[in-house]
Formats: structure tokens, sequence, C-alpha cells
């Protein structure tokens, strides 16, 4: 049997691991368009492993997220990746939040998170003592982790197993050949009998060059962060975050201790028109012309104007930022925060404007395509990886 998984992010090289270990004699191929495995959403994230607080009960992201806490704990103890289960506080800052607290809570303890407390204002200040807080929930079992050092640990896992790893190889053509695929690259061709595509930020181009029609379409969301100083990194001991804000699909600006040192705070989420728009102005015509085109965008944008013409108001103004993040830690001054990474988050998005918040799989009698992957889908790789190579026939 011949499998082939394209996207070599973390989804896809979990995802060839379990194969391998479901498959010993297959052929085993994995590509990746890029000269470095892992090179976006893999890597330009806030470096935390999700327990599953948000997620709806029940759901793909629910379910898969708490095996996958566990698996991704545990693997990068086997594997000395730098990792610490440091807790998190989700805070709310005024008392109108407290009632939206008191929802999150009941969900989590509805999605088997363990350990979770109630706390009071000052509860919260004997872990995070700088924090603003009228209540928080302590999650005990969330962490952070140095995901660039779980991705060379599974190319190294993958490179040790006889897996094939094709960095570089870009596919440019995806056709049926018989009951199996033939699959161009920029400098090869590859047959298989299976077709697993892991593509994230491309994802429904993949699909669609495999000829389905999703109805979905990835809108590219830009995240930017600051660094604090480090003199000034006493102000955040672990993960600080606020209640979600019901106006806004996304967690909001928070502060994360970093796994190799340092503490971030962010991300924003900006409409990026290109979908690896690293930067501020980036800009692609086939990015862009693909997001401004989709009706589904638009609906979006009218029903959360107010948030959208906040968000480019706090990329753009330093001084905006800052004032999200005093709600949290007041004592943050300006002079503060320094420049940080940037990331750029794949949303599937539907005609009619509404995000795809779950996990969401393609499947075919020889192919199965993942169009949507998002958070936590770092922290739950490996139980995504299960769950698809389930999938796989042969």
């Amino acid at each position: 049997m011949r499998i082939l998984v394209v996207g070599g992010g973390l989804v896809g090289l979990a995802t060839a691991r379990v194969l391998r270990a479901r498959h010993p004699h297959a052929h085993i191929a994995l590509l990746d368009k890029e000269a470095q495995f892992g090179a976006h959403q893999s890597t330009h994230n806030s470096g935390v492993m999700h327990s599953g607080l948000y997620y709806k009960p029940g759901s793909y992201r629910a379910k898969l997220v708490r095996s996958g806490i566990q698996q991704m704990q545990a693997y990068c103890a086997a594997r000395g990746v730098k990792h610490d289960v440091c807790g998190k506080l989700v805070v709310a800052a005024s008392h109108d939040e407290v009632p939206r607290l008191h929802a999150l809570h009941e969900r989590g303890i509805e999605n088997g998170l363990n350990g979770l407390r109630w706390l009071s204002g000052a509860e919260a200040r004997e872990i995070e003592p700088h924090v603003n807080a009228v209540a928080a929930v302590h999650v005990p079992e969330e962490g952070i982790v140095d995901y660039r050092g779980v991705v060379d640990a599974l190319v190294a896992d993958l490179a040790a197993a006889d897996v094939e790893l094709h960095a570089g190889a870009e596919v440019v053509r995806m056709e049926r050949d018989g009951a199996g695929w033939r699959v161009l690259t920029n400098g090869a061709e590859y047959k298989a009998d299976f077709l697993v595509t892991c593509a994230g930020l491309h994802s429904d181009r993949l699909a669609r060059m495999a000829g389905e029609t999703p109805s979905t379409r990835i809108v590219g969301f830009r995240g930017e962060y600051f660094v604090i100083r480090p003199e000034r990194n006493f102000l955040v001991k672990g993960l600080i975050y606020p209640v979600p804000d019901p106006t806004f699909p996304f967690l909001g600006v928070h502060f994360t201790r970093l796994a190799l040192g340092g503490v971030e705070c962010g991300p924003n989420a900006v409409l990026a028109l290109d979908r690896e728009g690293y930067r501020r102005m980036a800009f692609k015509a086939r990015d862009a012309a693909s997001a401004l085109t989709f009706p589904g965008l638009w609906r979006f944008l009218a029903k959360y104007a107010g948030t959208t013409v906040f968000e480019l108001r706090r990329s753009l103004s330093k001084d905006v930022f800052l004032k999200s993040l005093q709600r949290l830690v007041p004592e943050l001054r300006l002079d503060d925060l320094t420049p940080g990474p940037v990331g750029v988050r794949a949303q599937a998005m539907r005609p009619d404007g509404t995000l795809v918040e779950d996990f969401e799989f393609l499947e075919r009698p020889n192919a199965l395509h993942v169009i949507n992957a998002p958070s936590p889908a770092a922290t739950a790789c490996l139980a995504i990886g299960s769950a698809i190579a389930e999938r796989v026939i042969g």
C-alpha cells in the first residue's frame, strides 16, 4: 500500500507517525512545499498546550484535545522537548464578565477538565500577583511547549521509521490514477493508493485540486504579538487569559510565558491579504482575491464591524494594544513592550459568514482532506493523527 500525506505541519507529521505504526509495511511519503517542516501555523503560535475549556461539548475539538494534551505532554517528556504544565488563569476583569466566566467554568467541567477551581480576585493574585481580577478560573492542566521542538522530534521519528520526507516539494497537480492518485510537485511525481491532505493555510485549495468542492473557504487572520522586556517578566508567572468577548469569535489578547523563556502578549486578529503574510502590509494578489471575492468574508465583516475596526486600530497603535493588556495586568507600561512574532491563523469560513468552529474532515474511499484544523490543533495533533489514521483504508 502507498500512502501520501501532503502537508508537513504538526497535523501532517503526527498523522504520518500514526500511519507508520498502523501500517508498518506500507510505503509512506510526506510532502511539504517549504524547505523546513512546520514553517507556518505549527510554529507561529502562542506555544500553549490547551486542555479544552472553550470548546463545544461533544465536538471534535473538545474530545480530541482531552486525549491530545495528555499525549503531547507524554511525548514531550519522552523526547526531551521543553514544556511546562504551569496552569492558566482565565480572568474576569470586571463584574459584568463574571456570568460569562461562570458559563466557561461549567463548560470546562462538562468537557472533563480536571482540577478546575473558581477563585476570588484575592485568590487569583496568590497565583498571579499582578493580575487585575474580580474572579478567575484556574486551569491547572494547561501548559506551554516548544512546538518547534515537537516538529523536529516528529521529523526525526519519521526519518527513523523509514517514512519518505520531501521538503521543498510543492504540489502543483493532483489527479486520479485508476483507484489511486498521481500527484505532481515542482520537481517530481508521486503515486499513492490513499491520499491525505493536511495543508493548513491552503487546505481548501488542496481539496479543490483533488477535485472536491468544499463550501468553506480559508480566510487568513494575522495575529501580532509583543514581547515583555526581560526585566519586567516578573509581571507574569504563567498564562493569563481574558474571558472571551462574545462580540468577536477569537479568544482575545493574553499573556503567555514561553517554554524557551520570556513572556509574549497577544495576539490580535486582523484580516490577512496574504495567507503567509507575516509583515503588516503583506499582500499577495491570489490570496487577496480569494478573500475579497468571497461573500462570506463581507457578511462576517458586517456582523463584526465594530470589533473589526477596533482590531485594526489595535494593530496600528501600540497604545491601544497596551490598554487591552492593562485590563489584565495594570502595571504593564508602554516601554515594557517590544515587537514580537507574528502568525497567520487559517480560519475556514462559510458563505453565510459564520466560522467553522470545529475540526472538519472531507472523506472519500481513497482520500481524506483536513478542511479545518483551528486551535487546538497543535496541542491535539497526535490525537488528530490517530483520528485520521483510523479512516485510512488499506
